[in-house]
Protein backbone atom coordinates (compact mmCIF):
# COMPACT_ATOMS: atom_id res chain seq x y z
CA UNK A 1 0.00 0.00 0.00
CA UNK A 2 3.08 1.88 0.43
CA UNK A 3 3.96 1.61 -2.99
CA UNK A 4 0.38 3.00 -4.24
CA UNK A 5 0.79 6.13 -2.28
CA UNK A 6 3.52 7.10 -3.50
CA UNK A 7 3.36 6.35 -7.05
CA UNK A 8 0.05 8.16 -6.75
CA UNK A 9 1.19 11.16 -5.17
CA UNK A 10 3.86 11.64 -7.64
CA UNK A 11 1.70 11.05 -10.36
CA UNK A 12 -0.25 13.96 -8.56
CA UNK A 13 2.25 16.06 -8.60
CA UNK A 14 4.05 15.89 -11.89
CA UNK A 15 0.13 16.22 -13.35
CA UNK A 16 0.18 19.88 -11.19
CA UNK A 17 3.25 20.74 -12.38
CA UNK A 18 3.01 19.82 -15.67
CA UNK A 19 -0.63 20.46 -16.48
CA UNK A 20 -1.02 24.24 -14.77
CA UNK A 21 1.50 26.16 -17.11
CA UNK A 22 -1.19 25.46 -20.02
CA UNK A 23 -3.15 27.79 -18.88
CA UNK A 24 -0.97 30.06 -19.31
CA UNK A 25 0.43 29.16 -22.77
CA UNK A 26 -2.04 29.38 -24.99
CA UNK A 27 -1.23 32.44 -26.88
CA UNK A 28 2.57 31.42 -26.89
CA UNK A 29 1.74 27.28 -27.95
CA UNK A 30 -0.44 29.31 -30.76
CA UNK A 31 2.55 31.13 -32.05
CA UNK A 32 5.21 28.79 -31.42
CA UNK A 33 3.93 25.34 -32.67
CA UNK A 34 1.43 26.48 -35.82
CA UNK A 35 -1.23 26.27 -36.48
CA UNK A 36 -2.66 28.41 -34.05
CA UNK A 37 -5.37 26.54 -31.90
CA UNK A 38 -8.39 27.63 -33.41
CA UNK A 39 -10.83 25.70 -30.38
CA UNK A 40 -10.16 27.12 -26.73
CA UNK A 41 -12.69 25.29 -25.43
CA UNK A 42 -11.08 21.86 -26.41
CA UNK A 43 -7.70 23.32 -24.98
CA UNK A 44 -8.89 24.10 -22.04
CA UNK A 45 -11.39 21.61 -21.42
CA UNK A 46 -8.96 19.50 -21.86
CA UNK A 47 -6.66 21.30 -19.15
CA UNK A 48 -9.27 21.13 -16.72
CA UNK A 49 -10.04 17.30 -17.02
CA UNK A 50 -6.79 16.78 -16.97
CA UNK A 51 -6.15 18.84 -14.33
CA UNK A 52 -9.17 17.76 -12.52
CA UNK A 53 -6.85 14.12 -12.50
CA UNK A 54 -4.45 14.69 -10.72
CA UNK A 55 -7.08 15.43 -7.67
CA UNK A 56 -7.99 12.06 -8.14
CA UNK A 57 -4.28 11.29 -7.86
CA UNK A 58 -4.22 12.81 -5.00
CA UNK A 59 -7.49 11.12 -3.09
CA UNK A 60 -6.14 7.80 -4.18
CA UNK A 61 -2.99 8.57 -2.38
CA UNK A 62 -4.00 8.86 0.66
CA UNK A 63 -6.06 5.84 0.92
CA UNK A 64 -5.05 3.54 -2.26
CA UNK A 65 -7.48 0.74 -0.77
CA UNK A 66 -10.74 2.72 -0.52
CA UNK A 67 -10.11 4.62 -3.33
CA UNK A 68 -9.14 1.39 -5.50
CA UNK A 69 -11.68 1.36 -8.08
CA UNK A 70 -10.75 4.46 -9.67
CA UNK A 71 -7.14 3.14 -10.24
CA UNK A 72 -8.76 1.66 -13.71
CA UNK A 73 -9.94 5.12 -14.85
CA UNK A 74 -6.33 6.43 -13.80
CA UNK A 75 -4.65 3.51 -15.67
CA UNK A 76 -7.04 4.01 -19.08
CA UNK A 77 -6.43 7.79 -18.40
CA UNK A 78 -2.93 7.86 -18.70
CA UNK A 79 -2.47 5.17 -20.99
CA UNK A 80 -4.78 6.75 -23.78
CA UNK A 81 -2.90 10.05 -23.65
CA UNK A 82 0.68 7.94 -24.00
CA UNK A 83 -0.65 5.96 -26.92
CA UNK A 84 -2.08 8.88 -28.80
CA UNK A 85 1.28 10.78 -28.38
CA UNK A 86 3.53 7.92 -29.71
CA UNK A 87 1.54 7.85 -32.33
CA UNK A 88 0.74 11.27 -33.00
CA UNK A 89 4.91 11.57 -33.34
CA UNK A 90 5.22 8.39 -35.35
CA UNK A 91 3.15 10.11 -37.74
CA UNK A 92 5.06 13.43 -37.55
CA UNK A 93 2.08 15.25 -36.04
CA UNK A 94 4.10 16.16 -33.07
CA UNK A 95 7.33 16.80 -32.26
CA UNK A 96 9.77 14.37 -31.24
CA UNK A 97 10.46 16.15 -27.93
CA UNK A 98 6.95 15.63 -27.32
CA UNK A 99 7.50 11.91 -26.45
CA UNK A 100 8.87 12.19 -23.53
CA UNK A 101 5.53 13.42 -22.13
CA UNK A 102 3.47 10.01 -23.85
CA UNK A 103 6.21 7.79 -22.36
CA UNK A 104 5.95 9.46 -18.90
CA UNK A 105 2.11 8.76 -18.91
CA UNK A 106 2.87 5.02 -20.19
CA UNK A 107 5.30 4.20 -17.47
CA UNK A 108 2.71 5.95 -14.29
CA UNK A 109 -0.13 3.90 -16.56
CA UNK A 110 2.15 0.63 -15.93
CA UNK A 111 2.64 1.60 -12.18
CA UNK A 112 -0.94 2.26 -11.72
CA UNK A 113 -1.77 -1.51 -12.95
CA UNK A 114 1.02 -2.30 -10.43
CA UNK A 115 -0.48 -0.64 -7.86
CA UNK A 116 -3.74 -1.90 -8.44
CA UNK A 117 -2.64 -5.73 -8.32
CA UNK A 118 -0.47 -4.90 -5.22
CA UNK A 119 -3.30 -3.52 -3.25
CA UNK A 120 -5.68 -6.47 -3.89
CA UNK A 121 -4.62 -8.16 -1.44
CA UNK A 122 -5.62 -5.36 1.22
CA UNK A 123 -9.05 -5.26 -0.37
CA UNK A 124 -9.92 -9.13 0.50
Amino acid sequence: MRFAKIVFWIAGIWGVLVITPLYFMFDMISRNDPPPITHPGFFYGFACAALAWQIAFFFIARDPVRFRPLMIPSILEKLSYGVAVVILVLQERMHRSDVVFGVVDLILSAMFLLCYIKTRSNVE
